[in-house]
């Protein structure tokens, strides 16, 4: 069970379901004006929290430095929107629908809390402001409340738009390898021997070898020729690494949203004027 004095532990910090899955950012904490305990707790979800939901944490806890509700995350985005008044309330019927929504007994909640009549709840701002006096049988907040502090002032609140980033998968690049044949021509030069007959006359230097046989016979005399031809074989070396690599560009993006913001009016009874501030 969360307490008051733990409002400032549960304000602007992750809630987290039953299952540890993060639902989004505690945004507001609501009272019993009858109990002063809290009773429920305002969740912003979606992109940029953007969306805000109620969760009941009278079973809640704080585990560390967030808070942790019996509820699974869906449960908790999909509650009904419901809205509170100016006055920082919710209405009882607002509330019923609630707790149907999270199947909490509403008859045990009214019995402990001494619920006598119509009853509302009221938000709680930033931590240690003082408590808001609330109707009997309702709910109200404490600290930054939209009705009257002690001082007998206002609290003027405005949104803030908050702008973030989140990373998401965009597709996937793949490197693949395979083969190709290719028809490759070259020019070689190739030599090959022709026979050509040489004839010389008879003189003194080569007499003695021409008279060393008989003068009259047959005779045969072979030459063996040669050729070159092209031969072709294959090598196979590495030509280059490829790997893939990726490069980060910074874009300018413009993002447009809308928020919030309070105004107070001061009004004259019996006149009909209003000054705004």
């Amino acid at each position: 069970m969360i307490t008051k004095e733990q409002i400032p532990e549960v304000l602007d910090h992750q809630v987290y379901d039953a299952e540890g899955k993060k639902i989004g950012e505690a945004g507001h904490v609501f009272l019993d004006d009858v109990t002063g305990q809290p009773e429920w707790a305002s969740v912003r979800t979606g992109l940029f929290g953007s969306h805000e939901t109620f969760v009941p944490i009278h079973d809640a806890a704080m585990v560390e430095d967030h808070l942790e509700v019996p509820y699974s995350k869906d449960q908790v985005k999909g509650a009904p929107h419901v809205d509170v008044d100016q006055g920082g309330h919710l209405s009882e019927q607002e509330e019923r629908r609630l707790y149907d929504y999270y199947g909490v007994d509403w008859g045990g909640y009214g019995q402990e809390t001494g619920r006598t009549g119509t009853g509302t709840a009221g938000t709680a701002g930033t931590a240690g402001t003082a408590a808001a006096a609330g109707t009997a049988g309702g709910r109200t907040g404490t600290g930054g409340t939209r009705g009257r502090d002690r001082d007998e002032a206002m609290t003027r609140s405005e949104e803030e738009m908050r702008v973030g980033v989140e990373r998401q998968e965009t597709g996937k690049a793949r490197l693949r390898k395979y083969v190709v044949t290719e028809d490759v021509q070259k020019t070689v030069p190739v030599r090959h021997e022709e026979v050509r007959v040489e004839r010389e006359p008879i003189t003194e230097e080569n007499r003695g070898e021409a008279m060393s046989g008989p003068e009259i016979s047959e005779a045969e005399h072979e030459v063996t020729l040669h050729e070159e031809r092209p031969v072709v074989e294959t090598e196979t070396r590495p030509v280059e690494r490829v790997r893939l690599t990726t490069d980060e560009r910074t874009e300018e993006e413009t993002v447009q949203g809308q928020v919030r913001k309070e105004r107070i009016e001061e009004e004259e009874t019996g006149e009909d004027k209003r000054r705004r501030r």
